[in-house]
């Protein structure tokens, strides 16, 4: 089943419905090896409804349609302009405002696509014509856009809630010190690139305007002030126990609306883009969910999670082995399949795996799935930046200048990577890096 998805993903064919097709044809398969039979097709069925009946996944789209608004409405513009006003004149400011600017978006939602469009449309041209190196720049942009992956509300943490049966706020709380560690990892190496070489990202000599009391509270008031009141309504309830996920997303579209109007930037066309381009991506979403649970159940009814779990046994493997199989697994599945795929794919496969693992005093029994969830959170990160399936690569690629290489890009990622799969590591000793807060605010 995997080798056939894997051929079909190289045809270009919507991978929801590829996913579906091969679901259907080792269906179709299992039911001559009399292995399968035709009344279980009909539990594809309720894949179509799950969705629409279930309250917490109502979230997805909320938080797609705040990413595409924020785009729309000019106010991600506004917050990377403040970022750099403030953050220009010390050495890699502006690819540091570019990572700031990462962690604020992703708090406000956790669409990649949207952040590595924004970002990539407003500051790339900014850093390659203040001398910035291309590879620096580009790296930069796309690893900072994929912190919406792991920092809430992300919807890739909703799935995976979902999924592993495990609170949304208490993964939320888990989310944050870890998701705030690979962003210092990324400042830290972009201020070391700029100390080690000033080529790579200049310094600003003198800033214009210059730096005064007026200057920084007007950039605040306009770009910072505005995500922060939104990271509150959205995050903030959450963690405080305000509201429901789905109840914070909904709170966080209409202040992202609201926010528009009083910026001046919504109208009957902004409104229109907005509502058009989510429908499209929660329409494929929900193609994928369907066609990704289906292809899950398939291989679970032929056997093979069977025959999985008994080569797990055959090698013999203690929890420590079992974990860094599963997450080497999914760090190499991110060179081939999409986030959601692997989600969709891996985790009805892998979870069951991780609930009874026993890490003695390293992290008690019970937190297990959300340290485990973390892990999964970092390591899928990888597979927007990995070729030949990396979809940051290709957005870059898409709304960048005619002069940027798609070989400038690669380039740029390789470090940003290593420091991705650093940040598990340090998750994997740290395990209080996921559960410290979760536990001062929910004990």
């Amino acid at each position: 089943m995997f080798l056939t998805l894997m051929a079909l993903m190289f045809t270009g064919y919507p991978i929801g419905l590829v996913l579906g097709g091969v679901a259907i044809g080792f269906g179709c398969l299992g039911i001559a090896f009399k292995v399968f039979s035709f009344a279980e097709f009909f539990i594809f069925v309720p894949r179509v409804w799950i969705i629409a009946e279930n309250l917490q996944l109502i979230a997805v789209p909320l938080l797609i349609f705040m990413g595409v608004m924020l785009e729309r409405s000019q106010l991600a513009k506004d917050l990377l302009e403040a970022l750099h006003l403030i953050l220009r004149a010390i050495p890699g400011g502006t690819a540091i405002s570019v990572t700031v600017m990462g962690v604020l978006f992703a708090a406000i939602t956790g669409v990649v696509g949207a952040s590595v469009i924004v970002l990539t449309l407003i500051a790339l041209p900014t850093m390659l014509k203040a001398g910035y190196r291309p590879s620096l720049a580009l790296g930069t942009i796309a690893a900072s856009s994929t912190l919406g992956i792991l920092i809430p509300p992300s919807i890739l943490l909703v799935f995976l809630c979902e999924l592993l049966q495990i609170s949304y706020g208490y993964l939320f709380a888990a989310a944050i010190y870890p998701g705030l560690t690979l962003a210092l990892l990324y400042v830290l190496y972009i201020a070391v690139t700029a100390a080690i070489d000033p080529t790579a990202a200049p310094r600003i000599a003198r800033p214009d305007p210059p730096l005064s009391m007026a200057v920084l509270w007007r950039a605040f008031a306009i770009g910072v002030l505005p995500t922060a009141i939104l990271i509150a309504l959205v995050m903030g309830s959450v963690l405080g126990g305000l509201f429901t996920i789905t109840e914070s997303a909904a709170v966080g579209a209409g202040g992202t609306i609201l926010l528009a109007w009083l910026r001046g930037n919504l109208n009957f066309k902004t409104l229109r883009e907005s509502l058009h381009r989510s429908s499209m991506t929660i329409g494929m979403v929900a193609i994928l969910f369907i066609g990704a649970t289906s292809f899950a159940y398939v291989f679970r009814a032929l056997g093979g999670e069977e025959i999985f779990h008994s080569l797990i046994n055959a090698a013999a493997l203690d929890s420590w082995g079992v974990l860094l199989m599963i997450i080497a697994a999914i760090f190499i599945m991110g060179f081939f399949f999409d986030v959601l795929e692997i989600l969709l794919i891996a985790i009805p496969i892998f979870g069951p795996l991780i609930a009874p693992l026993d890490f003695g005093s390293h992290i008690a029994q019970d937190l297990v799935p959300y340290w485990f969830a973390i892990l999964v959170a970092i390591t899928l990160q990888t597979s927007f930046l990995t070729p030949p399936m990396g979809l940051s690569l290709f957005y870059i690629k898409g709304v960048a200048p005619a002069a940027v290489t798609m070989t400038q890009i690669y380039v740029g990622i390789i470090p940003f990577v290593l420091l991705q799969m650093a940040c598990v590591g340090v998750v994997l000793a740290w395990p209080g890096l996921v559960t410290a807060l979760p536990q001062q605010i929910f004990g």
